[in-house]
């Protein structure tokens, strides 16, 4: 048995509802949720045209038997069930640069999975960002703090502490 650790949020819709629904098609499709953070409301992160609603986040440890890549795919599946669209970034002729930050009714990030580093097109594990969100690190310390990051080689709690 594996352990995932995911990060779930929105900021649009009833987001405590989508957050909820989140995390049963989680249980249902990856595996038993093992630890569960409390919900967090956060600011947005990045840059955005308008600003938008703050977001909900949950933190979540799931032993799983599926591969990390199967994680992604269900995890990616799930968010578009839950009315995640992504912006087309594929036109190479298109002289409009796409904005990498949006607003969603649900994103789920694998943020580790065991203590696996990967680095392909597909996938990067750890989350290759986490160490520089509040929004991450805050509900996974809840669950995990002692959890040491395998590139950082620092704890979860070290790494809240260092933003």
């Amino acid at each position: 048995m594996n352990h995932a650790t995911l990060l779930i949020g929105g900021n649009q819709g009833d987001r405590i509802l989508l957050i909820d629904q989140a995390t049963e098609q989680i249980r249902q499709r990856i595996g038993s949720v093992v630890a569960l953070s409390t919900v967090y409301e956060t600011e947005p992160w990045g840059e955005f045209d308008v600003p938008p609603q703050k977001f909900l986040n949950r933190g979540m440890v799931v032993a799983t038997t599926l591969s990390p890549w199967q994680v992604l795919r269900t995890a990616l599946d799930i968010e578009k069930k839950l009315g995640r669209q992504r912006p087309q970034s594929s036109n190479l002729n298109s002289q409009v640069p796409i904005r990498r930050y949006h607003s969603r009714p649900m994103d789920i990030d694998l943020i580790f999975y065991d203590n696996l580093v990967v680095d392909t097109p597909e996938l990067t594990l750890p989350h290759p960002r986490m160490h520089l969100r509040h929004f991450v690190l805050e509900p996974l310390a809840e669950i995990m703090p002692e959890f040491r990051h395998p590139v950082l080689k620092r704890t979860i709690t070290q790494l809240l502490h260092e933003i």
